[in-house]
């Protein structure tokens, strides 16, 4: 009798988070809990032992289906995508950095560029989340850094918690430098990765510049996460040429074009 009361109720928690997200999109993990009165834990069980189309991913109950609607993001199929393009943007990005500057590098196969572009000889302190980005900025000696730890993240090389998010508003990070899947004047800022998201907008809000770096493919494009609007930005650089389309589109948004 239990076990039936038992499953009832798992099955009514289920059926509340399916509207959820449904209504509202992915929600945070500690926010659905809060909702339904149970702990985290219990929903992480709840969505473990059902075949409902719902996951737990960083930190966010979200449709299990959204990464296969040709979003999915995975780090090393990314690796030799418009490679030039995104040199370009994150040698020009890293000519806003200054000696004593404390930055928040995002992560991605375009932020590798901007590591390892930054001045060799200038002090720096720098956050990130990123386990290839922090392999290259621990060998730079002058550099002091601060790895963001959580779960590790497979498909984009990265670390995901609650309490990474919380330490990170509490720095007092002066340049964050992000990077996206898609830009669009008028949808926004997004990525692939719903893990992403907390951090980013963690990192937007703690830092008094912010720069977009992405190459030009990014232009116009939407993908499934949302973290930001377009306007947060100081600078948005680009590596490459866009398309004439494409610059009307974004005309009179600070653009920093940089092309071979």
């Amino acid at each position: 009798m239990r076990q039936t009361a038992g499953a009832k109720a798992r099955q009514l928690r289920l059926e509340r988070m399916q509207a959820l997200v449904k209504s509202s999109g992915p929600a945070l993990l500690s926010r659905v809990a809060e909702l339904l009165g149970v702990t985290e834990m219990t929903i992480r069980r709840d969505l473990a032992a059902s075949e409902c189309a719902l996951s737990c991913l960083g930190g966010y109950v979200l449709e299990a289906t959204l990464p296969a609607a040709g979003e999915k993001y995975v780090l090393a199929e990314e690796l030799d995508q418009h490679t030039v393009r995104k040199r370009l943007a994150c040698q020009r990005a890293a000519t806003f950095v200054a000696d004593g500057d404390m930055l928040f590098i995002d992560c991605g196969t375009t932020m590798v560029h901007f590591a390892s572009a930054l001045p060799a000889d200038i002090a720096l302190t720098v956050v990130c989340y990123s386990m290839n980005i922090a392999d290259i900025l621990s060998k730079r000696p002058n550099t002091q850094l601060i790895l963001l730890g959580g779960l590790y993240q497979p498909s984009s090389a990265t670390f995901y918690s609650e309490e990474a998010v919380q330490y990170l508003g509490r720095l007092g990070v002066n340049k964050a430098f992000i990077s996206a899947g898609g830009a669009d004047p008028v949808r926004g800022v997004s990525c692939s990765n719903f893990h992403e998201v907390a951090i980013k907008q963690a990192a937007i809000r703690s830092a008094t510049e912010r720069f977009l770096v992405v190459d030009e493919s990014k232009l116009g494009r939407v993908r499934t996460a949302f973290f930001s609007p377009l306007d947060v930005f100081s600078k948005i650089v680009v590596g490459g040429e866009p398309e004439p389309a494409l610059c009307r589109q974004f005309h009179g948004w600070p653009l920093e074009i940089a092309a071979a």
